[in-house]
């Protein structure tokens, strides 16, 4: 049963993975593929080598970051920003290996970890909101409130409701 819950909880990113990078260009079935494979392996390897139940699968808020920062904010290809993404990665696993990466995280204060968390948390929500249609572009400010009658902001505030009861 916790298995089926904890797939339950991840399957929504097999989905969504592909339909935020796919504003990128990137092809949604090989988008789809891959982030199953990837959260297959990441699983398995979590399970036999490290022994944790943990399910793995990529973040939303990297890939949020990679779409609307970094390839449409900045105007960089997909493919460069993912040799870039792939490069990180290799950087990240030569830190890990060599026990660097244990004294970069345990520099950082517990606060502004905290804060880090908040803070991707809050961008994630700002780009559901611009999606909905509830936050738009506005020149002066920057954003602005949408047409909260639009049935895409209507759908999202009804969730944002039921979600904010069932917590």
């Amino acid at each position: 049963m916790a298995g089926i819950t904890t797939f339950m909880t991840m399957a929504y990113i097999i989905f969504v993975n592909p339909s935020i990078c796919q504003e990128t260009g990137m092809p949604f079935a090989a988008v789809m593929y891959a982030t199953i494979a990837s959260s297959v392996l990441a699983t398995v390897l979590m399970a036999f080598l490290a022994n944790y139940p943990f399910a793995l699968a990529p973040g939303m808020g990297l890939n949020a970051y990679f779409t609307y920062s970094v390839v449409l904010g900045m105007g960089m290809p997909w493919q460069t920003a993912l040799g870039a993404v792939f490069i990180s990665g290799v950087v990240f696993i030569v830190l890990s290996v060599s026990r660097v990466r244990e004294g970069i995280v345990n520099a950082v204060p517990g606060t502004l970890k905290n804060a880090i968390g908040a803070g991707i948390g809050l961008f994630i929500a700002f780009i559901g909101f611009k999606g909905s249609g509830i936050m738009v572009t506005d020149p002066a400010t920057f954003v602005a409130i949408g047409d909260l009658t639009n049935p895409n902001a209507v759908v999202t505030i009804i969730g944002l409701v039921i979600t904010s009861i069932l917590l």
